[in-house]
């Protein structure tokens, strides 16, 4: 119980120093949709199991500073930017990405993403270059959502668009769809290769 009291204090402390007023699952469950990770991606990012993020998330424990420490490891930030709020970007920065040199975190039964011009934080939108792995409506587990807008381009191939309030509308190299994320989405390939898309996501 003391050892307990102990880590929830140092993550208090963290919080503090980070000015931190988030909520934590809250601030978990977003950071997870916006890179569009299932809490089993999740969990092999951060090498935490799915159970432990998943009560987390459900504001059903409170996490400790390792679980902390490892959860700012996956996203790829510090501790501090885990638990701040997002405060608005800087002026005059810029990113450049070169053909093939986006970073590859992991790949998925469904996409492989490549995300862009990945180095700048606290932006307004992410920019991803996907290649859709998925094959058919079985290849998703549940539908992606997440707060926000997508807007998605085919860059080669043709994909199937299938979201959860219209009937499935096939999309050929060109063309472009723009959504409301928070409604459940997802694309197939059903081109002879797997179709590749620009997608942006602005949440």
């Amino acid at each position: 119980m003391a050892k307990s009291k102990k880590l929830a204090v140092s993550v208090q402390r963290v919080a503090a120093v980070g000015g931190a007023t988030v909520d934590l699952a809250s601030r978990l469950r977003e950071l997870r949709q916006l890179k569009r990770w299932s809490l089993e991606a999740l969990a092999e990012q951060t090498g935490l199991a799915r159970s432990t993020l998943s009560k987390i998330e459900n504001k059903q424990m409170s996490p400790t500073l390792d679980v902390l420490q490892k959860l700012a490891v996956g996203f790829g930030i510090d501790v501090c930017a885990l638990l701040k709020k997002s405060t608005a970007p800087a002026l005059a920065r810029r990113s450049i990405t070169r053909a093939g040199q986006g970073r590859r975190p992991y790949a998925i039964p469904a996409y492989e993403h490549e995300f862009l011009c990945s180095e700048l934080s606290q932006t307004k939108f992410t920019p991803i270059k996907t290649r859709v792995l998925a094959r058919s409506r079985s290849d998703f587990p549940e539908w992606y959502r997440h707060p926000g807008e997508d807007c998605v381009l085919v860059l080669d191939g043709e994909v199937e668009f299938l979201s959860e309030f219209y009937e499935p509308v096939r999309l050929a190299t060109g063309d472009c769809v723009h959504y409301d994320s928070t409604m459940g989405h997802a694309f197939i390939s059903v081109s002879k290769k797997d179709a590749v898309v620009f997608w942006v996501t602005a949440a």
